[in-house]
């Protein structure tokens, strides 16, 4: 039985398979849904869990590379939150793009991990390294 880390063997499962420059989407409640991908829906209410939380524990054993944002979340989020999520994401470069664009990154991942995040445009692409 594990009794530390990420207990949810559907997640954990996800994270196994994600491999050397394979992506990873954390995405809030509003993301669209993305039928052929699988998608673990850890969505409970209004925050809970948040994008954040779901980073801090996927980052415990994931090696991350790089991740995207949509430029959107910059625009539309306070500088607190911009700030929550650069320490979120500490050591790891963060690019920016439309989020059109950063749609496009989607059907690419090897899975789409889903919140009860309300905060806009709170969605990220991880690429493991």
């Amino acid at each position: 039985m594990i009794n530390t880390g990420i207990l949810n063997p559907q997640l954990l499962a996800l994270l196994a398979r994600v491999r050397h420059t394979n992506s990873l989407v954390i995405a809030d409640r509003g993301f669209p849904s993305w039928p052929a991908i699988e998608t673990v829906d850890l969505s409970l209410v209004d925050d809970v869990p948040t994008v954040l939380q779901v980073l801090a524990a996927v980052r415990a054993n994931f090696n991350v590379t790089q991740a995207y944002l949509a430029r959107e979340f910059q625009k539309n989020n306070s500088s607190a939150t911009r700030g929550a999520f650069a320490r979120g994401l500490a050591g790891v470069p963060i690019k920016f793009e439309p989020h059109g664009q950063f749609k496009k990154r989607v059907p690419a991942a090897t899975g789409l991990i889903r919140t009860g995040d309300t905060i806009q445009y709170a969605n990220l692409v991880l690429i493991s390294g």
